[in-house]
């Protein structure tokens, strides 16, 4: 009999399912089974540790919907959106309301995917030891990865008044299986969140492996390490988000692609970690999104000349678009198949420069190096010195259109326009259907 997992989030909580597919000498009336029963064998937790990534590769989480949200927030008229969908018009214009299914979905799909990793890890002792560890360290991977991005979107920035204080987003470590009063928790502080977050994912650097049998879809030692860098360096501990990156760099897995547009294919070797889109299975929302018609998207995010104009001749990077009629729009997504990029390498080198930058040092290598490798590899002349202001400059350049750009205008206390980094509206409002249905939250100021 062969048993397929499926999990349903209901009001910040799951319900936990098991609908079996028997075979025809075999047929039980049964429907659904406890998740006790379900997870029997190591199988069944491999199994839901499938489906554990199939759930952060929805469209409103990993699959585009965490991305486009971070730069579509975080945009300053680099970009016009012109399509019909008000939900992302919403974000765009910084005008979300408690209803917008778009953060709805964001919120339940990405509790979702959690409480599959609960299930996992809560029946580790199914796993025999030769591959407990693995299967411990991609649940941990994917529960600290969401939570982060969870606690970026929906509390305040770590340098906004105090995490300690500040509320984040509640958390939930143990598997959920029916929706009860119990299952209404309050908000966890940001300062709480980032401490969950950051024990999986340390954890999940020392059990995963260096590679995965399926590739850069799945959780690895250096997409611990990536993230990792990512979470510290939004904290402003540049020395460990310089050794995290640095780890990464130095670990011979990734290198920078030959040429730019090379780094957006499935097969470029300086993908860190991606979520795996086939034409069975999977959708690149950043594809339908991003991507003119011509490249099978709607496009509806369109670059505007503001943006494009940053870019010095010969870099490969300022003509890296398609226009169609009086539209532009990047080709970093031009395969609607594509596999959905979550962090590359040279966004480590552009962190170690910037860490070491602020710190004055050259951990790995000097800052000048480290922008020089992106800039090589894109055709731009090399800078003879860089500054905080240079590197964070490359950053945009070379990230953009990936999600980073609303969380690198809060770590740095920047401003969207007019709009400070500490606004109300570049938080997302906790979903009113959330907010109605769990009495012990509350909601976001502003809303």
């Amino acid at each position: 009999m062969n048993k397929s997992i499926k999990i349903l989030l209901l009001a910040g909580a799951t319900t936990f399912l098991v609908t079996a597919c028997d075979s025809r000498l075999d047929v039980q009336p049964t429907q659904s089974i406890e998740a006790g029963t379900a997870l029997a064998t190591e199988q069944d937790v491999q199994i839901t540790l499938t489906g554990t990534y199939d759930g952060i590769s929805d469209v409103n989480v990993y699959g585009g919907g965490i991305q486009y949200m971070g730069d579509l927030l975080g945009d300053d008229r680099d970009v016009v959106f012109g399509g019909t969908f008000t939900t992302l018009d919403e974000i765009w214009r910084k005008s979300i309301t408690t209803s917008n299914t778009v953060v709805r979905d964001f919120w339940l799909d990405s509790y979702n995917a959690i409480n599959r990793a609960n299930n996992v890890l809560n029946a580790l002792s199914k796993v025999g030891e030769a591959n407990r560890g693995n299967i411990e360290g991609q649940a941990r991977f994917i529960r600290g990865l969401v939570y982060f991005d969870l606690v970026r979107f929906f509390g305040k920035s770590w340098n906004d008044g105090t995490p300690a204080q500040n509320p984040g987003v509640p958390l939930v470590l143990t598997p959920t299986s029916a929706v009860t009063e119990a299952d209404n928790r309050k908000r966890n502080t940001v300062a709480e969140v980032y401490t969950q977050v950051l024990d999986d994912l340390t954890k999940a650097e020392q059990l995963l492996p260096a590679r995965q049998t399926g590739g850069t879809g799945f959780a690895t030692k250096g997409a611990a390490q990536a993230i990792l860098a990512r979470v510290y360096l939004q904290q402003g501990n540049f020395a460990a988000a310089r050794d995290a990156a640095n780890r990464v760099i130095t670990s011979g897995q990734y290198s920078l692609a030959p040429s730019y547009a090379e780094a957006f294919t499935d097969a470029s070797p300086e993908t860190v970690f991606k979520i795996i889109v086939t034409d069975q299975d999977g959708v690149n929302d950043l594809n339908t999104y991003f991507a003119s018609t011509t490249n099978q998207g709607r496009g509806d995010v369109r670059v505007q000349q503001k943006y494009r104009q940053q870019f010095a001749a010969g870099d490969v990077r300022g003509t890296f678009f398609t226009t169609t009629g009086q539209n532009t729009f990047t080709n970093k997504f031009n395969d609607r198949f594509g596999d959905v990029p979550v962090v590359r390498l040279a966004e480590m080198h552009l962190i170690r420069a910037e860490a070491n930058v602020r710190l004055n040092a050259a951990v790995g290598a000097t800052p000048l190096a480290d922008v020089n490798a992106i800039r090589a590899r894109a055709g731009a002349a090399p800078l003879t010195a860089v500054t905080l202001a240079s590197v964070l400059t490359e950053r945009r350049l070379e990230l953009a259109f990936e999600g980073q750009q609303i969380h690198d205008v809060k770590r740095t206390g920047a401003s969207v326009g007019s709009t400070a980094f500490s606004a109300n509206n570049l938080i997302l409002p906790i979903p009113q259907r959330e907010i109605d249905t769990n009495k012990e939250l509350t909601q976001n100021q502003g809303y």
